[in-house]
């Protein structure tokens, strides 16, 4: 074969594997215990979305635990490309002890980048025997509860929180009576798990509890997955839990992911995947996508967290640090 030749065929050759390697990408998600149903679906549309647009395939690894779990991995080096979670700190974490992500990350995407959001409800058991309406019906006698540990789970901080702020609005100033039902409520807590599928598994699986604290997304779902089993119920106030989304810069620039992470969040706001979020149960911001679902979601105060504790800040030292107010309240019990 003539030199020129040769080159040519082996040129193309390379040109030929080099552009069969870029087709061929991989992200890595790594997310809240309880969204592995949301994700295994969000995951199909986006490779279909991100296939058409680019003409490049995408295989989306996952991973799944208790959100403060996942940011201890990503900080010891797990490299994920994006952190889907549910609450702000995990991610701040990110940037305090690990510089991956920048300080203001959450101005990146809108809503302070969460584009869905949920809040805290309790799923009982058929016809309701205990009659559970509200947060005062847990402290009631006899009554036993499963929600994750706050120590590990960001969905059970938002019910902690959750009833501390029914609590302010129901008992004002008096410090005293406030401490008092949030330890009652924890004294309930038959079983505390690691994590928000751990707690659904206790509660349905092994059929402790009379009521499971999660978020009203789960208890939806888990309602509609077993009819006239369960029976859902919201209290009017409870916490504005929202979902935080980042991509990590150090690894997707380790990675070479950057395009691909950033439209894989960004599509997230997208009315196709609006309504896939509704469908699993989760409120969120898109106008049409919110009309189409009204029915579906009670009116509800929720509280913000600066309403409730000042700030995330506030609440993880003030209630979740070692010996804060969790484990004060805990020990009242």
């Amino acid at each position: 074969m003539k030199n020129w030749l040769k080159g040519l065929v082996i040129g193309a050759s390379l040109a030929s594997t080099q552009g069969a390697v870029a087709a061929e990408q991989q992200l890595l998600n790594t997310s809240y215990d309880i969204a592995r149903e949301l994700f295994a679906a969000y995951n199909e549309q986006f490779q279909e979305y991100w296939q058409e647009k680019t003409g490049n395939t995408v295989t989306i690894d996952q991973s799944h635990a208790g959100s403060s779990k996942q940011a201890q991995a990503i900080i010891q080096g797990l490299k994920a490309d994006v952190a889907t979670f549910n609450q702000v700190t995990d991610i701040n974490i990110l940037h305090e002890r690990g510089n991956l992500v920048p300080e203001n990350w959450a101005d990146r995407l809108p809503n302070n980048s969460s584009p869905y959001y949920s809040t805290m409800a309790f799923l009982v058991r058929k016809d309701n025997p205990k009659n559970i309406q509200n947060w005062d019906d847990l402290v009631k006698d006899g009554v036993e509860l499963v929600m994750p540990n706050p120590k590990t789970s960001g969905n059970a901080r938002y019910t902690y929180l959750a009833a501390l702020g029914y609590a302010q609005e129901t008992f004002g100033d008096d410090q005293e009576r406030i401490d008092q039902f949030v330890a009652d409520l924890l004294g309930q807590v038959k079983v505390f798990d690691s994590g928000g599928r751990g707690a659904t598994t206790t509660f349905i699986e092994r059929g402790i509890g009379d009521a499971l604290l999660t978020f009203e997304s789960e208890v939806l779902n888990i309602a509609d997955r077993y009819p006239g089993e369960y029976q859902v119920v919201t209290p009017k106030v409870s916490f504005l839990a929202e979902f935080p989304v980042t991509w990590i810069d150090e690894y997707i620039e380790q990675n070479d992911t950057e395009e691909l992470a950033k439209a894989y969040l960004e599509h997230l706001y997208s009315e196709e995947a609006q309504r896939l979020l509704a469908g699993f149960n989760y409120r969120v911001h898109h106008d049409a996508v919110k009309a189409e679902f009204s029915d579906r979601f009670p009116d509800v105060k929720l509280l913000p967290i600066d309403q409730i504790a000042g700030s995330w800040e506030d609440a993880m030292q003030t209630h979740f640090a070692s010996g804060g107010k969790l484990d004060q309240l805990q020990r009242r019990r």
